[in-house]
């Protein structure tokens, strides 16, 4: 019975992964991504798009590479850990930190994902052909059905356009009768005119930054798993913005100013980052000491390599790896799902809200009536996909998981009101997600001792220098918590 338990819990992750990365196909919506929590298992999923999914999982990140500038990058680097020293293996920042190496950027993660698409393509194409009906059993051929399969790998952008679907980019298949079943196209033929796009896109790597205003210029059409622009050229690439490098600085960045669908927030410290928009995909990566406010995020948001972060967000599901010392106040829908290496990590109920919130929550289908902020699920120790989570003398295993937040530490979250814009719509007056009950005491108990407290104040009658006194002991302390 615990073994069946097992197996339907691993398969629920498998599915509710899936569905966050499937996209729509030629304006058909997968069944997958609209089911509900509850539906999720009734649906299942597509088999083909099982089978590419768990073929995809034999791919591996780019090891970070060593920093051109060391010396620049020292002053800003996060600082030790209390633990550092303690721990048999190095953290998730120190594996970074080691030799001074940076994370990739995004050019060099799209090259290593095209050249991974292109020296599996054959195999991916073989698991998607099926024999040829003219009685040539030699003969492998791909229908658009299937073909559009890929789409969980590739994506196809045009100029000014959100994108377009495989099977109308295929000249092969483009303009097909849509009351008339495509005739299949042998897979040779496929695979030659991806091979020719992709080796095409490798030429043309891009990247582009919100935190800060350094770019360089490319282009390009084609890309794996995510795309991105640069400043000069946003408009091809609408999908994929970037905050990164922002050192005890706060940024603030509201629906208006992000074109994008998916955002990535890297390497930022000591700082404050504020994205309040509606997204499909968040990644905070490589961040310390740091507080990250997201959106409300449709698809799934992954944190990892991070030490001493608190991230807020409102997501339909969230990934937690190789991190530390981290809280994280969620409002999510699905399970929160730990893996990789990770030491004192803490989950809370979401804590905040901004004017615009439930509009975006309903916008990317996030329900703020479903939180499973507390029922997180520990995977494995060794994260199969990412090179940093496999240091000497770890073995794979039960990756630690999160404790609960005690009520007593929780606190609500203040957006500060200068960072909303006028609207003409109903704003959102207070955190959509219901808090538990201890919670809800425990916010309850603090409201009250802090009217207690000032009416004590009122109430004291103090002499002018007495006054002057208590004001400066309250400063003095509220200096020294604010520190």
């Amino acid at each position: 019975m615990r073994a069946c338990s097992f197996l339907r819990t691993h398969a629920r992750v498998v599915l509710n992964t899936l569905a966050s990365l499937l996209t729509d196909r030629g304006g058909d919506v997968d069944p997958l991504v609209r089911a509900s929590c509850a539906d999720v298992d009734s649906v299942g999923a597509d088999v083909d798009d099982l089978i590419l999914f768990l073929y995809i999982q034999t791919y591996k990140k780019l090891v970070p590479r060593p920093h051109k500038d060391a010396a620049s990058v020292a002053d800003v680097w996060p600082s030790t850990s209390a633990f550092d020293g303690f721990l048999a293996t190095l953290s998730p920042l120190q594996l970074v930190r080691s030799g001074r190496r940076s994370l990739p950027s995004q050019a060099d993660e799209e090259a290593h994902q095209l050249s991974y698409v292109q020296k599996h393509l054959p195999n991916i194409l073989a698991l998607l052909a099926e024999p040829s009906e003219d009685g040539n059993s030699e003969m492998q051929v791909l229908s658009l059905e299937r073909f559009e399969h890929l789409g969980l790998l590739l994506h196809v952008g045009e100029s000014g356009k959100e994108g377009t679907s495989l099977s109308q980019a295929a000249p092969f298949f483009a303009n097909s009768d849509p009351d008339m079943p495509a005739v299949p196209v042998p897979i040779h033929q496929v695979l030659e005119w991806l091979l020719e796009h992709i080796c095409a896109a490798s030429e043309h790597p891009f990247e582009k930054e919100l935190g800060r205003e350094n770019v360089s210029p490319t282009a390009g059409q084609w890309g794996t798993f995510s795309n991105g622009p640069t400043q000069e050229m946003k408009h091809l690439y609408p999908e994929l913005a970037f905050v990164e490098g922002v050192n005890k600085a706060s940024v603030v960045k509201q629906s208006s100013d992000i074109e994008a669908t998916s955002i990535k927030v890297l390497n930022c410290h000591d700082s404050v980052i504020y994205i309040l928009a509606p997204l499909s995909y968040a990644t905070v990566n490589g961040c310390s000491d740091a507080t990250i406010v997201l959106g409300a995020v449709g698809k799934a948001i992954r944190v990892e390599h991070c030490e001493r972060v608190n991230v807020i967000v409102a997501a339909m599901q969230a990934y937690i790896s190789n991190c530390r010392e981290c809280i994280f106040f969620l409002g999510v829908n699905k399970r929160p799902i730990i893996s990789g290496n990770n030491h004192n990590l803490q989950v809370a109920p979401y804590n905040t809200f901004y004017s615009d919130l439930e509009i975006h929550l309903t916008q990317v289908r996030v329900d703020p009536r479903t939180n499973m902020w507390d029922k997180p699920l520990a995977l494995g120790m060794l994260d199969p996909h990412d090179s940093l989570s496999h240091p000497a003398g770890v073995s794979d295993g039960q990756a630690e998981s999160a404790s609960i937040l005690h009520p007593d530490r929780f606190l609500n979250f203040a957006i500060p009101k200068w960072f909303e814009v006028e609207s003409t719509h109903q704003q959102t007056k207070y955190n959509p997600f219901v808090l538990p009950k201890p919670y809800m005491a425990a916010q309850q108990q603090k409201n009250n001792s802090l009217e207690n407290m000032k009416q004590c104040l009122r109430d004291s009658h103090l002499e002018d220098n007495k006054k002057q006194e208590l004001a400066t002991a309250i400063h003095s302390h509220f200096k020294e918590w604010l520190y």
